[in-house]
């Protein structure tokens, strides 16, 4: 477990980090006065993504809720996990797309809810769903929903604070406050530095539970395996990139744009080849036995 320590430790200097931005941005502001009205910004908007993740991820990808009748592998497979795991049974979802693609969404394992697309589900095998399901279950169990969402707020009042900075220029001009070079420098620089570590913590969220939805199912190979045929499969069909599909791209189990050179730099998701390569080298560890 030491690479999910380290990835916690990250995670964690990662959001300090992006606090310190907010601070030090917020204070050239009115020297200060008007940080609170963004850090409320910045808490409402996390309270609101947080609460309602799973109605707005569903919505964005069409996901219908699906019975046991019409999806019984799908239903064994995360009831097994879920028993497992010892947390309550998520609802399932089903999107039709032919994009292949997955992602878990809500506030705690109670309120949680399991998507996959119509895409996945003719691509994967049953060894391979497990995997991915697995990954999946993982986030909800690791709370990622509410660390995606305050990251992503505080990264949109980092941009807000640094549109503030362009307005008022950073500071009491009549008592010759601050640079008006370094402050449009900071106010062009915040947002984009914002972004980055944003993209960080999603990168850090997704090795997690790689690594800790192969530990549930026993199977890093199966992952490694279906992480290859979705990369293969978001390249033949990636979806449309619309502002409500990008806003909820970064839950998903693999990027669902096309995207290659500079936009590679700011994918949420970390590469595909160094996922499956990390899962490799963890069933190396294993001895290459799986529990399935």
């Amino acid at each position: 477990m030491g690479r999910r320590h380290l990835n916690g430790v990250k995670t964690a200097a990662l959001f300090g980090v992006l606090w310190l931005v907010l601070l030090v941005i917020g204070g050239l502001v009115g020297e200060g006065r008007w940080l609170w009205l963004f850090a409320a910004f910045g808490v409402l908007g996390t309270a609101y993504s947080y609460w309602n993740s799973d109605r707005i991820a569903i919505r964005a990808m069409r996901a219908r809720p699906v019975s046991e009748l019409e999806q019984p592998v799908m239903y064994r497979i995360v009831r097994e996990l879920s028993t497992q795991a010892r947390q309550p049974m998520p609802r399932l979802y089903v999107s039709p797309t032919m994009a292949p693609n997955a992602f878990a969404t809500g506030r705690n394992p109670r309120n949680a809810a399991v998507c996959c697309t119509t895409g996945i589900l003719m691509t994967l095998d049953e060894r391979e769903l497990r995997g991915v399901l697995g990954h999946e279950l993982m986030h909800v169990y690791n709370r990622d929903i509410l660390t995606s969402s305050v990251a992503a707020a505080l990264a949109g009042v980092i941009t807000s604070v640094a549109q503030m900075m362009m307005i008022f220029g950073g500071g009491d001009r009549e008592r010759g406050g601050g640079n008006p070079l370094a402050v449009l420098a900071m106010a062009l620089l915040a947002p984009f530095a914002a972004m980055l570590i944003q993209l960080a913590i999603s990168r850090t969220r997704e090795y997690d539970a790689d690594e800790d939805g192969a530990r549930l199912t026993g199977d890093p190979l199966a992952l490694a395996s279906a992480l290859e045929k979705l990369e293969r499969g978001t390249r033949r069909a990636p979806l449309p990139a619309n502002r409500d599909l990008v806003d909820v791209s970064h839950l998903m189990i693999a990027n669902p744009f096309r995207g290659g050179g500079m936009a590679a730099m700011f994918a949420t998701h970390p590469p595909m080849a160094e996922r499956v390569a990390r899962l490799r080298a963890m069933a190396g560890e294993q001895g290459g036995i799986t529990r399935y």
